[in-house]
């Protein structure tokens, strides 16, 4: 259990930057469209 901690907090970090960043070109999208 204390390898995955670590392991989840390098790895979920960019995971949910990823989703956020997706996510604002996904409503900028809609406004152009």
């Amino acid at each position: 259990m204390d390898q995955i901690i670590p392991f989840i907090n390098e790895v979920g970090f960019p995971i949910v930057v990823t989703l956020y960043l997706l996510y604002r070109i996904e409503s900028k999208y809609d406004l152009v469209v």
